[in-house]
């Protein structure tokens, strides 16, 4: 029964690749690279914002509590902060990757 839906998904998928041109695909690829682009570009800062915020109230939040709960709060800030840098380092280098994998190089970010 297994092998059946693994058939008609692949059959399904190759009937897509088939149908599509290819002028069409990299027209959709740039366009779709580009909306990515701009999501990350506009999502990604609010978050690493929110996450230098959030790292502040807990770390201040641990240092009220006792000794395995302050250890505690500093290990989840140290993890918020290095998330908002990988956020912060993810929006710097997204454009010119997208850049560069892209067929046309047209991307506007």
């Amino acid at each position: 029964m297994r092998k059946i839906f693994v058939g008609i998904f692949a059959i399904a998928v190759l009937a897509g690749i088939l149908a599509a041109s290819p002028v069409s695909m990299l027209g959709g690829l740039s366009s779709g690279l580009s909306q990515f682009c701009n999501s990350v570009k506009s999502l990604l800062p609010v978050a690493a914002m929110l996450m230098v915020v959030l790292a502040g109230v807990i770390y201040a939040g641990g240092q009220i509590m006792g000794a395995e709960t302050r250890a505690r709060a500093n290990v989840w800030a140290t993890a918020c902060l290095t998330g908002a840098l990988i956020a912060i380092l993810i929006v710097v280098v997204a454009p010119p990757v997208l850049n560069a994998i892209s067929p046309s190089g047209g991307i506007s970010c």
